[in-house]
C-alpha cells in the first residue's frame, strides 16, 4: 500500500495572532485575516504537496460548527464551546492510524507537548510562516523561470535547468 498524502493541521487563529500581517489585518478586520491566512495556506498545500487543514475556533465564529473547501483547502469551525485545540486532538487520533506523517502548526506549548505524545510533529507560527514564506519565493522563481522560458525561445524551453546553467556558464567564458 501506497503512503498516504501528509497533513498538516493548523490552529488557524493561533497563526493569525503569530503573523505580524495577518494580526494587523486582524485588528481591522478579521474576515480579510482569515482569508489571507487561507490563501496563503492553499499556495503552501499546493507547492508543499502536504493536504492542509485550517481549524478555527467557534468562539470567533459562534454555531453548530461546519466543515467546507475554499481553496481546496479543508476548513472546520469547531462547535460551540469546543477550541480548536481539541478538534485538532481528535483529527491527530483518526489520522494517525494510517500511513501518513501529520503535522501541527501553532504556538500553544501545552497542545504541542499532547499532539507530540499523538504521535504528530508540530511546527510554532513562525516556523510555519518561515516554510510559508520560502514556498512564496520558490513559486515566485518558478513564474519567472518561465515567463522567461516561455519568451518564445523554443530550444530553451526544452533544455533542463543543469543544461541552461551550464550553457550560461560558457556564454560567460
Amino acid at each position: 500500500m501506497a503512503d498516504l498524502q501528509d497533513v498538516l493541521l493548523v490552529d488557524a487563529y493561533n497563526m493569525i495572532g503569530g503573523w505580524p500581517e495577518l494580526a494587523q489585518l486582524a485588528t481591522k478586520n478579521m474576515q480579510e485575516a482569515r482569508d489571507r491566512l487561507l490563501e496563503r495556506l492553499a499556495n503552501y498545500q499546493a507547492f508543499s504537496g502536504k493536504q492542509v487543514i485550517a481549524v478555527f475556533d467557534a468562539y470567533r465564529v459562534p454555531g453548530l460548527g461546519k466543515s467546507f473547501s475554499q481553496s481546496k483547502i479543508q476548513v472546520f469551525f469547531t462547535k460551540e464551546k469546543e477550541t480548536a485545540d481539541e478538534t485538532i486532538e481528535r483529527l491527530v487520533g483518526e489520522m494517525t492510524r494510517r500511513r501518513r506523517q501529520i503535522y501541527v502548526a501553532t504556538s500553544d506549548l501545552i497542545e504541542q507537548h499532547v499532539i507530540f505524545a499523538k504521535g504528530a510533529l508540530r511546527l510554532s507560527a513562525r516556523e510555519l510562516l518561515i516554510e510559508v514564506e520560502n514556498c512564496e519565493r520558490e513559486i515566485q522563481k518558478q513564474i519567472e523561470l518561465d515567463k522567461y522560458v516561455s519568451k518564445g525561445n523554443t530550444l530553451d524551453a526544452k533544455l533542463s535547468k543543469e543544461q541552461r546553467i551550464l550553457f550560461e556558464r560558457w556564454r560567460r567564458e
